[in-house]
């Protein structure tokens, strides 16, 4: 067996990583806007149809399902055909997306859109976190942060405009116009894509990293791996009923349309705090996977999952204040992005990268069984009459992974990479 000082000694400096994690976080803020922006255009779609709001929810939902039920087919076309192919395809898609929206005139027309949406931003998303992943394992965390964290903060480019465009009166050409723009940018981007070379990695000395790549089959026979999916679960279940109803949240508790004044500009609640929290979002990412490259991933994914289930109870109980409803949501989505960056740094630090694709993909469905979540979200909110019961539930859904990341996921991590030789975080310098 090659020696760890080798291993170490063989790898070169990989000069144009950078570059290959710069291009993956244009294609995913390019990408944002199909999640993080659909909440603008809800109120509007109603108004235009007069369809009931869960029905055009259920869009959203089907979108999430889609993206994130199809990674692992997704891992295996990136494995087999490289990233640059995927992402193009997925740019393609994307950008169909919303112009399929801009010419919609049934609900079925947006539930395609979701469709056709759906496998678009998969194919970017799978593919360029899978790259940051296999490129930077010496700082999983911080790369993969940075490559979701455009993803989580996108938007914030173009959410004013985008308001501007439909408080106009014309959220189709919205659609239109931005899905153009969008797919374009991914599709250029997608040009210069590439995986690494033999050498050109290095691994972490500081973080637990598998000395072998696991298989999917492998990876799905260990408990471990359904911890992790289970703890997914209740994270992003919370964080998606945010996105998808914040600004429904916000209308029905009459905070809508206040303007915030911070004295050198002012602008209404909902889109002052949907600007923040995309930021807030992004910021997360990067941050907390950066943390987690010096403090461990458990320990992170304990103080994150706590702030953010904290965060959602008094979102519940102040959410009516104008001011704590742009500061309580911000807050929410610092604790909630993190989740992307800390759950797939875990699973490669787990089973290795080789597979990654496969395994994090199926860990990744996590997403699509909480988005089916959202809906029930209106309906709870609909037989209790408050939006405070919703987030309660799911605050409490936060809390318990936050408990289960120390209690169960840490020993059973060291247990796992103590089956592989793996005795301590310096020994794994490969």
């Amino acid at each position: 067996m090659t020696s760890s000082a080798a291993i170490r000694s063989e790898a070169k400096p990989a000069t144009g990583r950078w570059l290959q994690l710069g291009l993956g976080v244009v294609c995913m803020v390019a990408a944002a806007n199909i999640q993080y922006a659909w909440t603008l255009f809800v109120p509007e779609i109603q108004k235009t149809f007069g369809w009931d709001r869960a029905a055009i929810q259920v869009a959203f939902t089907i979108f999430v399902i889609v993206q994130t039920w199809l990674t692992p087919i997704e891992g295996y076309f990136i494995d087999k055909y490289g990233p640059s192919k995927v992402v193009m395809f997925g740019g393609l898609m994307t950008g169909l997306a919303w112009i399929t929206n801009s010419y919609a005139g049934s609900i079925w027309g947006f539930y395609l859109g979701a469709v056709i949406g759906g496998i678009g931003v998969g194919c970017v998303y799978a593919t360029c976190i899978n790259n940051a992943l296999k490129w930077f394992p010496d700082r999983r965390g911080l790369a993969v942060g940075l490559t979701a964290g455009g993803y989580g903060a996108g938007s914030a480019l173009t959410i004013l405009p985008i308001a501007k465009m439909i408080d106009a009166g014309s959220y189709a050409q919205a659609f239109f116009t931005f899905g153009l723009i969008q797919g374009s940018i991914i599709i250029l981007a997608a040009i210069f894509m590439r995986g690494p070379g033999k050498g050109e990695i290095k691994f972490s000395t500081t973080v637990l990293q598998s000395r072998r790549d696991y298989t999917l089959q492998e990876a799905l026979s260990t408990p471990v791996f359904w911890v992790m999916l289970l703890m997914f679960t209740c994270t992003v279940t919370g964080g998606l009923m945010a996105v998808a109803q914040l600004g429904v949240i916000a209308q029905d508790l009459g905070v809508k349309n206040f303007q915030v004044n911070l004295y050198f500009f002012a602008m209404a609640a909902l889109p002052f705090a949907l600007m923040l929290d995309r930021i807030m979002n992004g910021i997360s990412r990067p941050l907390f996977g950066w943390v987690s490259d010096k403090i461990g991933r458990e320990k992170t994914m304990f103080i994150a999952f706590s702030m953010e289930g904290i965060g959602i109870v008094a979102l519940g109980y102040f959410g009516s204040n104008p001011w704590a409803f742009v500061i309580l949501s911000g807050i929410v989505f610092l604790a909630w992005g993190e989740v992307y960056s800390l759950f797939s740094a875990t699973a490669a630090d787990t089973f290795g990268s080789k597979h990654i694709g496969k395994i994090y993909g199926v860990l990744y469905c996590a997403k699509g069984l909480a988005a089916l979540f959202v809906p029930v979200g209106n309906l709870l909110m609909q037989a209790t009459g408050t939006w405070a019961t919703v987030l309660y539930t799911v605050a409490a859904l936060d809390l318990i992974a936050a408990t289960l990341a120390i209690t169960m996921l840490r020993p059973m991590l060291k247990r796992h990479h103590a089956s592989n030789g793996v005795l301590n975080p310096v020994a794994v310098g490969h």
